[in-house]
């Protein structure tokens, strides 16, 4: 079972600080408005019984007004310090998410699990801040306080409250158990639920094509079925946990009321003292109850939170070593003797490999498919630490501390490029957002994009666009990035493919007039042809 506060999540913003000591100066002023409120009570209810005179009642319910009214501030203030700190909560681990993915955009979980995760998912850190903590919070000073209080007046109160207060407790851990496995398996359910959900939208032109659309019915309805069976149970644990507790409060003031009353009636125990110890008895077990009830919250912002850290421990971890050396080169880039195994497999995708690209020279890099040769680009650019090895920038190993500059003098283009749109002239500006439109224009000219108009709409992740023609618009965006913006290497995966010869040759003249490092990644034998040096991988995993 979870601890019942999460230190990390309690960490990650400096405004909980003060949300932890704002709820625990409230749980301490809501303990003086119940003694008060109890006080008052008590000694105006005795006055009338022995005195049968309603005198000075309107003042007692003016001060009780005012009580009520005063608890009612608190229970606003806990609420608004509450939504304040899970809101900062949320932004920072949302920002840190984000950055854990930017930095590893291919690697981590699927893009399904991070968007169930950084909204729905977080938003259930609402529930840990707003209704949670501050009663843990609560259950912290309100019940010492007034066991205290009622210990001054009845030593047999006393001792019956601390028999019986530590069975809440327990029954909170017991639950506890069941709880924190059901929540967290739910979790996993539902985010299986969402990556089945955006597989099936992904393929579902090839599976029309193919006739198989339909078929996929059966296996969604399972995967919605298991999501509503551990949402039911879930549910079910929440509400037998909280009728539990109830019960068990429930009792424990019973017996206080019953014993009370049988001492009233025997003589031993004033009336005004009596009504005093009545009222508050269910003070004092009302903010565990509540712990108890609100646990089910916990759980499931502590779901959220540990599936959004384990993102950003996963980035963490994978992230290059940060370390300088000096080495010496007279190339751009260097790969020496690097290899890469992705997490939970047994063997590397890419094994040894060593080259080096000069400014100005353009090296082909070539082999069977599943030979590592994106993994290569991919290290190259800093996306992925090497497993064994190290991958040297001007001379320097590229460290975490100097991945972020490296990556600004890159230009990118890959075998399935992204877009963002609107339109063809917005994507290739993205390479130098202050160049003009006959820059672009020229740009999409010189790699075979001659009949993309820079108006044309690219539609949602390129989808109004062919394979080629996203792959001509990235082109022309790392051109630009490269001529206006100073990028001093192009990396490109198989950027020829769907041109005709003709066009092939263009864009390979141009690649040579840039001056600047290439590496490209290519099955083609006029590539490779043109290519300075070309290095083949022949490990087929």
């Amino acid at each position: 079972m979870a601890p019942p506060i999460n230190r990390r999540l309690l960490g990650e913003a400096r405004l909980t600080r003060w949300y932890i000591a704002g709820v625990a100066g409230v749980g301490i002023v809501q303990s003086v408005l119940v003694i008060g409120q109890a006080k008052l009570i008590s000694e105006t209810v005795a006055g009338v019984f022995e005195t049968r005179l309603l005198n000075g009642i309107g003042i007692v319910v003016t001060w009780l007004m005012g009580v009520f009214l005063a608890r009612a501030a608190l229970t606003w203030l806990t609420s608004w310090l509450a939504h304040r700190a899970s809101a900062e909560v949320k932004s920072s681990l949302r920002r840190r998410v984000m950055a854990a993915r930017l930095a590893k955009p291919d690697s981590g979980p699927p893009t399904a699990s991070l968007v169930s995760v950084v909204t729905s998912g977080l938003d259930a850190i609402d529930g840990y801040f707003g209704k949670y903590l501050p009663q843990f919070l609560m259950a912290v000073t309100v019940p010492v306080i007034l066991a205290v209080m009622v210990g001054l007046h009845d030593l047999t109160t006393l001792v019956i409250v601390l028999v019986t207060i530590p069975i809440i407790p327990l029954f909170m851990v017991l639950i506890g158990w069941t709880t924190s496995e059901q929540v967290a398996r739910r979790f996993k359910v539902q985010l299986r639920l969402a990556n089945h959900f955006a597989d099936l939208m992904a393929g579902l032109p090839t599976l029309q094509i193919f006739g198989r659309a339909g078929r996929q019915t059966k296996g969604l309805k399972s995967s919605e079925d298991s999501s509503r069976r551990e949402t039911m149970s879930t549910l079910r644990v929440a509400f037998l946990s909280a009728g539990v507790l109830e019960l068990a409060a429930t009792l424990s003031v019973a017996l206080i009321a019953v014993t009370i009353g049988f001492r009233v009636l025997a003589g031993s125990l004033g009336l005004e003292t009596a009504l005093y110890i009545i009222i508050l008895a269910p003070e004092i077990y009302l903010p565990i109850r509540l712990v108890g009830s609100f646990f089910h919250d916990s759980t499931n912002g502590n779901a959220a939170a540990d599936a959004a850290y384990a993102m950003i421990d996963e980035a963490e971890a994978s992230s290059l070593v940060e370390a300088s050396t000096g080495l010496s080169s007279q190339s751009l880039l260097e790969l020496q003797n690097v290899s890469y195994r992705y997490a939970g497999q047994s063997d590397d995708v890419l094994s040894n490999l060593s080259l080096a690209v000069a400014p100005g020279e353009i090296v082909a890099l070539t082999g069977p498919s599943g030979g590592g040769k994106t993994t290569a680009l991919r290290l190259a650019l800093g996306l992925n630490g090497p497993t064994t090895g190290q991958v040297v920038v001007d001379g320097a190993e590229l460290t975490a501390t100097t991945v972020d500059n490296w990556r600004c003098q890159v230009a990118w283009v890959g075998q399935v490029p992204g877009l963002l749109g609107p339109t063809v002239a917005d994507d290739v500006a993205l390479g130098d957002p202050s160049a003009g439109r006959s820059s672009l224009r020229q740009a999409l000219d010189r790699v075979g994009g001659q009949s993309l108009a820079l108006d044309r709409a690219v539609g949602e992740a390129g989808e109004d666009l062919s394979a080629g023609e996203r792959r001509r618009v990235a082109m022309a965006r790392a051109l630009v990035k490269v001529e206006n913006d100073g990028a001093r290497l192009l990396l490109l995966d198989e950027p020829t493919a769907g041109l005709d010869e003709s066009r092939e040759a263009e864009v390979l003249q141009t690649l040579r007039n840039l001056g600047v490092a290439v590496l490209v990644v290519s099955h083609r034998a006029s590539v490779l042809k043109a290519a300075d040096r070309v290095v083949r991988i022949g490990v087929v995993d």
